[in-house]
């Protein structure tokens, strides 16, 4: 009864302060939350507003470590992006609370801010070691990951340390070095490199072009990486799965984690996490050599001649997704003809080629302005409450397989207790347009849904790589390609990215478990 009386008292006291948390359901309770925790904390002596969750929802901040990376925090084209960005962007909006992330360059870094109290935690691929776990605290484990070893293709591939035949150089700093401890830990006098003057996406580029003869990287990482640098190849695993979790100071209460614990449940429950993965890794998870290979040839020999083509009839829509679905169509050939009948380097029909008024499908400059249009008709025509990206990967689904394919999986999706403005969702139940059982009680019937979903994904990885080439232009990603003219089959591996790699684990109460880059102020 006392402990109800005071949790309203404080809720009531707080509101009256700011009455601006009135607009927020989550504000007041987190905050009283935080309040009766301190209480309880001190053995039912009169609570103070001292606990770490109260200083930042009254501070109105959260101050954030990250490192820079593609699947952490990088500066996008138009905004911050990575997926722990965005993740730690929503625990903010979750708290009401404004986001300030403060990215370095390396672990040692990060680490002396935490230490320092000057980041209230550490958002930054962090795997939870039982060293680590030992010196400091963690919120709920979100992903999973291992670490692995990398080696170029075309060489040999080694099968353990015992297989390396040339030198080891890894990233100096404690997240790589513990894994190739343990490792190494049973073999005498083995040693490796390691550097502080490199980050991981430049000794993977360095292994790519045979400057480097091994590394290890994460699986998050390296999924995203083999996008651009086709021939690494992954040896073998040098950890088992690791889970990731943000990282708190070892002195920090147990308020913060408590809030940790309530808004990844809730973006798990309720999709918003398995969407962001989807987003980040969905569609890099899958490799293959050989299709990667050509399509970063062609980038090379042919996106030339029709890159101005692109993006002159772009029109709204992003000029390289207009590529990467050239690219799915026809290996951007303009007299690309399947056995259906379409033609063309956007493979258009002779009904949609007339309706548009395209007077020759093998023109390329026609077919690219035809299937421009055509795919902005279909944005258009999707629901406007279906946010983007979910929006455009929707669009080339029906670009592929039909607008009314396209709306019977959706209500089958929705049938299903899923939500049909998700593509995540929607992705799953376009193979049912096969069944008999499903496509029987729709509109338009039978459909090759699966091969919609691979249509799609497909072009992501395309548009992918596009948008990072674009951003790296300095970088000559073509070298590497080159280096696999002489791969030997006997010599590779035919390893896939294990699509579990980085799913998120079931959530665990890890409570009982012991935009800018100047300093942070405390």
């Amino acid at each position: 009864m006392r402990y109800r009386l005071n949790l309203t008292i404080l809720k009531f006291s707080q509101t009256a302060v700011k009455p601006s948390f009135a607009h927020n359901s989550n504000k007041p309770f987190l905050l009283a939350v935080a309040l009766c925790f301190a209480w309880l904390l001190s053995s039912c002596q009169p609570y103070a507003n001292n606990t770490e969750l109260a200083r930042i929802l009254n501070d109105g901040v959260l101050k954030v470590g990250s490192i820079y990376g593609r699947t952490t925090y990088y500066n996008g084209p138009v905004t911050q992006e990575g997926f722990e960005y965005e993740l730690v962007k929503g625990f903010a909006e979750f708290l009401d609370v404004k986001l300030e992330v403060y990215p370095y360059y390396s672990y040692a870094e990060l680490i002396d801010q935490l230490d320092a109290k000057r980041v209230d935690l550490l958002a930054a691929n962090i795997t939870m070691t039982k060293a680590r776990k030992l010196a400091y605290k963690f919120g709920p484990a979100y992903q999973s990951l291992n670490f692995e070893l990398v080696y170029q293709k075309g060489k040999d591939r080694p099968r353990d340390l015992d297989d390396l035949q040339g030198d080891l150089t890894i990233i100096a700093n404690d997240l790589y070095r513990e894994p190739m401890q343990e490792k190494a830990a049973k073999m005498a006098n083995f040693t490796w490199q390691e550097t502080a003057e490199k980050d991981i996406e430049e000794l993977l580029e360095m292994v790519a072009n045979g400057e480097l003869d091994y590394t290890i990287s994460d699986s998050n990482i390296l999924a995203v990486a083999r996008r651009r640098y086709v021939n690494l190849g992954i040896g073998f695993s040098i950890t088992d799965t690791l889970k990731l979790g943000w990282m708190l100071n070892k002195d920090t209460d147990d308020s913060v984690r408590a809030a940790l614990l309530e808004y990844f449940g809730d973006v798990q429950s309720s999709g918003k996490l398995a969407v962001l993965e989807d987003k980040y890794f969905g569609h890099v998870r899958s490799f293959d050599f050989v299709d990667t290979r050509a399509f970063m040839r062609a980038v090379k020999g042919t996106l030339p001649t029709y890159k101005d083509m692109f993006e002159a009839h772009a029109g709204t829509v992003d000029w390289r997704l207009i590529a990467a679905m050239a690219y799915q169509e026809s290996h951007w050939d303009p007299k690309a003809v399947s056995p259906t009948g379409v033609r063309g380097i956007m493979m258009l029909t002779r009904a949609t080629a007339s309706d548009l008024g395209i007077a020759s499908r093998i023109d390329a400059e026609q077919s690219i302005n035809g299937g421009a249009r055509y795919f902005a008709s279909l944005l258009r025509r999707i629901p406007a409450r279906i946010q983007i990206p979910d929006r455009e990967w929707m669009a080339l689904a029906a670009y592929n397989i039909g607008l009314g394919h396209l709306e019977d999986a959706r209500r089958i999706t929705e049938q299903e207790g899923y939500n049909p403005d998700l593509w995540l969702d929607v992705r799953k139940h376009l193979p049912l347009l096969r069944q008999k059982k499903y496509y029987k009680n729709t509109r338009y019937g039978y459909a090759r849904g699966n091969e919609a979903v691979t249509y799609v994904e497909n072009i992501r990885r395309y548009y992918d790589s596009l948008l990072w080439l674009e951003q790296n232009q300095d970088v000559e990603v073509e070298e590497n390609v080159e280096n696999t003219e002489n791969i030997e089959t006997k010599n590779t591996d035919n390893t896939t990215d294990n699509p579990n790699d980085t799913q998120s684990p079931i959530l665990e109460d890890t409570l009982e478990q012991n935009t800018t880059t100047q300093e942070p102020t405390t």
